[in-house]
């Protein structure tokens, strides 16, 4: 008699993605070193100065807007997507809050609460008109997004005939751009907290989630398996015009102001946060958690940059310089993961030995 064992059945497609998440893993890490040993510099450079209380609490401030969009951009860049106009839509969904606001009148909450809807609304409609171009015309992210940055800006001049518009309700700049929830904690940063843990959780633990890196693993390949793809990019885009929308509130109670000339490198600062760490430019892997570390980066040098007298400009050379890097690398391991080799970055195969024999 002969016996016949089964033969275990082997993916050939899981292993290099595997191997492309152990990848994002590796990055995310060493961003997060990146960015301790910045702010260590610039300690050591301003240490009377820079690691305050007051100059950190301006840091977290700072970024909490950033993660609010970086939030929707994590999902849209996992989709192999691009949404270039995060920054106009801030914008204008901070000029249509306003203007309701202002005609609502008053001073309170009910008064913010219908300028939160009005941001959301504004928001989520440009979202859907992304989505859709992109979805069902078959329009290339990057033009369709091209347009719409162009057009929400000029929309918002139109509404405010290029003036920027300082009547933001007492409430939404005390209490939420300026407010502390406990001690010096500003409010501004826990409802950023909320937005990340949110999306982090809708990310990694939900078939919304699952859908997104699914489409840009393999787009055609999720819709043998069942994904309604057009349908799932449209919500993808809707999602973060509606982070878009709600950054804009934000924005609003924090600079008192709805800042129309100020938000011209958000989209840069934004996208370059979420590849440097770790979502991958090409679609389908990345977390939100990178992204919040990778958006620290520009804030930090802003920052540091400012106390050290060095002029800011630099600042979008050295994160310019940093994204294409950051690409470049990210490219040659992708490569290498899929190949099943070892990139041949000799610092980068010590620091992910390193992560190996620590998660051991």
């Amino acid at each position: 008699m002969t016996t016949t064992k089964a033969a275990t059945p082997v993916s050939t497609e899981d292993a290099p993605t595997g191997r492309l998440s152990r990848v994002s893993r590796l990055q995310a890490l060493q961003i997060l070193i990146l960015l301790i040993v910045t702010i260590a510099v610039f300690t050591a450079l301003r240490p009377d100065t820079f690691l305050t209380g007051f100059n950190i609490r301006g840091i977290v401030q700072n970024t909490a807007i950033y993660a609010v969009l970086g939030v929707g951009m994590t999902f849209v860049i996992i989709t192999g997507g691009i949404d270039l106009s995060v920054g106009s839509v801030l914008v204008f969904s901070g000029v249509v809050a306003d203007k309701i606001m202002v005609a609502f009148g008053g001073q309170g909450w009910g008064t913010v609460l219908i300028g939160l809807v009005a941001a959301l609304a504004s928001g989520l409609a440009w979202g859907l008109l992304n989505g859709i171009l992109v979805a069902k015309a078959k329009v290339p992210p990057l033009v369709v997004t091209l347009g719409s940055l162009s057009a929400a800006l000029g929309f918002a001049q139109i509404i405010t005939k290029g003036l920027d518009l300082r009547d933001a309700p007492k409430t939404l700049v005390d209490d939420i751009g300026f407010g502390n929830i406990v001690g010096q904690v500003p409010t501004i940063a826990v409802i950023s907290a909320v937005v990340v843990i949110f999306g982090i959780v809708l990310l990694h633990r939900t078939r919304f989630g699952l859908y997104t890196y699914a489409i840009g693993s393999n787009a055609e390949a999720g819709r043998r398996a069942g994904v309604k793809v057009e349908r799932h990019l449209i919500k993808v885009y809707a999602f973060a015009g509606l982070l878009a929308g709600f950054a804009g509130l934000l924005n609003l109670g924090f600079f008192q102001s709805t800042t129309i000339g100020g938000q011209s490198n958000t989209p840069l600062n934004v996208i370059a946060g979420v590849a440097i760490g770790g979502t991958s430019l090409f679609g389908g892997i990345g977390s939100v958690f990178g992204t919040v570390i990778g958006l620290f980066i520009p804030i930090v040098l802003q920052n540091g940059f400012i106390q050290t007298g060095v002029q800011p400009f630099w600042q979008q050379v050295v994160v310019g310089a940093v994204l294409v890097a950051v690409v470049y690398v990210d490219q040659l391991r992708r490569a290498a993961a899929v190949r099943g080799t070892k990139t041949r970055l000799p610092f980068l195969s010590r620091a992910g030995s390193a992560s190996r024999k620590g998660s051991a």
